[in-house]
């Protein structure tokens, strides 16, 4: 083998068999793949050096892509493998992604729309007050939190006066929140590689929540974006400068215009019953992501 990656692959919801799938067709141009490097259980001395399995001077690519088992160690180590190696995504771009302020923040400069948002410091409840009135409802969202962990819909004054003890107990160095949009209780998950469209589903939430994620209730259901939605997705992509991206859309039906929710750097493949239902899009995405490592892992081998 002329290469040999690294990769820390999810395996619930059928991770392990997406995971077979990669490592077959890498095999199949020659570059090996060595799987369950998780950085956590990597020992740093002067390298790093993840048990039996290798050091990290001794692979040309790191993949990552399991949103869930992430501890702070591993996403340390993700930032220094990322200095000396290509890394799918980049540390850059999975630090963004990962922080809701820094993404829409970075959006909107680039004339992409977003719920409107604002940054409070912990201190500035006189501010968030103000906000509140303005708004009438607004979300508030931890900046780090993902499937709608955290979430919480602040509809009065009475309401954030219950909130912001909580809040405080946190230890919060700032609040972040976003203007409740008027919406059908819908979303759009836009996957995108490598800047091309893969496919979409919708997300639609339960008859008690208004959060569409499905770890919070939501469920998925077949839809097919129209290419305003999907151009929307690769443009949002390439501003937070993601190989791998899953894109979260809603429609504001006060301003009648589409409006990126999120920017996910390790959107989930569709599980098997997600396939059986007609969600398809799992080949394609595996192919893409394929051709990526490929072309990505030369880089290291050429500048050396």
């Amino acid at each position: 083998m002329s290469r040999k990656i690294a990769m820390w692959m999810y395996q619930n919801g059928g991770g392990d068999k997406i995971e077979a799938k990669i490592v077959k067709k890498l095999k199949e141009r020659g570059i090996e793949t060595l799987t369950g490097i998780n950085p956590r259980q990597a020992v740093a001395r002067n390298s790093l050096i993840f048990g039996e399995k290798g050091r990290s001077d001794e692979f040309d690519l790191f993949f990552s892509y399991n949103a869930g088992e992430q501890t702070q160690y591993q996403v340390f180590l993700y930032q220094a493998l990322n200095r000396i190696m290509p890394t799918i995504n980049s540390y850059e771009a999975f630090a963004l992604t990962e922080d809701k302020f820094q993404t829409s923040f970075l959006l909107r400069n680039h004339g992409i729309e977003t719920p409107d948002f604002q940054l409070c410091h912990r201190d500035d409840t006189a501010r968030l007050k103000e906000i509140i009135k303005e708004w009438d409802k607004m979300v508030y969202k931890p900046t780090d939190g993902w499937g709608g962990m955290g979430l919480t819909k602040i509809e009065s004054e009475a309401t954030l006066d219950t909130l912001l003890p909580f809040l405080n107990q946190m230890d919060l160095r700032f609040f972040y929140v976003e203007k409740f949009l008027k919406y059908d209780n819908t979303d759009f998950r836009v996957d995108i590689v490598d800047g091309q469209f893969v496919g979409c589903y919708g997300r639609k939430a339960s008859g008690s929540d208004w959060r569409t994620n499905v770890t919070s209730g939501g469920s998925v259901f077949l839809r097919e974006p129209d290419d305003e939605v999907v151009d929307l997705a690769i443009r949002a992509s390439e501003v937070c400068g993601t190989d791998i991206a899953g894109v979260d859309i809603i429609y504001d039906m006060e301003k009648e215009k589409y409006v990126v929710i999120e920017v996910n750097g390790i959107p989930a493949f569709a599980t098997p019953e997600q396939e059986k239902m007609g969600l398809n899009f799992n080949d394609k995405k595996i192919d893409l992501i394929v051709d990526l490592i490929d072309r990505k892992s030369k880089i290291k081998k050429i500048n050396n």
